[in-house]
């Protein structure tokens, strides 16, 4: 195993489950120091104690919530006090969507985007001015491939990860001179609770695994290949099925694929 992430400091959103706790063991594994949040504090801890047995130098369990955009100032200065710098920031925490357009409320629209989002990025402005001052950091942040493509009953969280695109490469495309990096994560299904905590409409959960998503990649074998994507120093990876077609059909035949997608079982 590479020794490239040993001994650096690395904060994983959305670390309480899914991809998140599966980066949260790899980086464990690789000898890191972890600052581990998620809104659940007990599966912190119980990803926390895995970590542990697993080889992390050490791990620090500090909750968030994403759409509380005005506590992450204060959360990260006292991150900052403990551990001194952050070398990789790792924005995985997110929430999915299972409904039509017409029938999503505008306020499950905005909670998408307060924790997709909003979220991510003031997590991310909290850490910049420092990785600057360092001059040292990898911003790394999980979208989908939804970032890339629309699909049907994803409306607003196609939105919040397309947006998410927008605003890394533009803060790339700024950081190009300078050591910090950013890379852009594109999975396609992966086999984690997403679709059980997904938004339906009205706001409630939906409360069942869909098909596609209990076929899907195994989160610990995603997260070797994106652990070796930022060792590599990669700006944007794809990662799944036959779904990441999509991207290449979305960009060279968008009027083939638009007839393709609205045909999709995606539910």
């Amino acid at each position: 195993m590479s020794d490239f992430f040993k001994n650096k400091r690395i904060w994983i959103t959305g670390a309480s489950s899914g991809i998140g706790e599966a980066l949260a063991v790899a980086f464990a594994s690789s000898g890191a120091h972890l600052i581990l949040s998620a809104r659940n504090e007990q599966e912190l801890n119980r990803v926390a104690a895995a970590c542990g047995q697993a080889g992390a130098l050490s791990v620090q369990v500090e909750p968030l919530d994403l759409a509380a955009h005005e506590t992450i100032p204060v959360l990260t200065e006292k991150v900052l006090k403990n551990v001194g710098k952050v070398d990789v920031l790792v924005n995985n925490g997110g929430i999915s969507q299972r409904a039509l357009a017409k029938d999503t409320a505008l306020d499950v629209d905005k909670r998408l985007m307060d924790v997709n989002y909003f979220g991510t990025v003031a997590l991310t402005k909290s850490l910049l001015p420092g990785m600057l001052t360092h001059q040292l950091g990898h911003i790394v942040t999980i979208t989908s491939l939804t970032g890339k493509f629309g699909s049907p009953y994803r409306s607003s969280y196609a939105a919040s990860k397309h947006a998410l695109h927008g605003f890394f490469d533009s803060l790339r495309a700024e950081l190009a001179q300078t050591p910090v990096r950013v890379t852009l994560i594109c999975p396609g299904f992966v086999r984690t609770n997403v679709s059980i905590h997904a938004l339906k409409g009205d706001g409630s959960q939906l409360g069942t695994m869909d098909d596609a998503t209990d076929h899907g990649m195994e989160p610990a074998v995603l997260a070797r290949k994106i652990l070796r994507a930022i060792e590599q120093g990669r700006e944007e990876v794809y990662f799944g099925g036959k779904e990441v077609l999509g991207v290449y059909l979305k960009r060279f035949f968008p009027a083939y694929f638009s007839r393709l997608i609205s045909k999709a079982k995606v539910m």
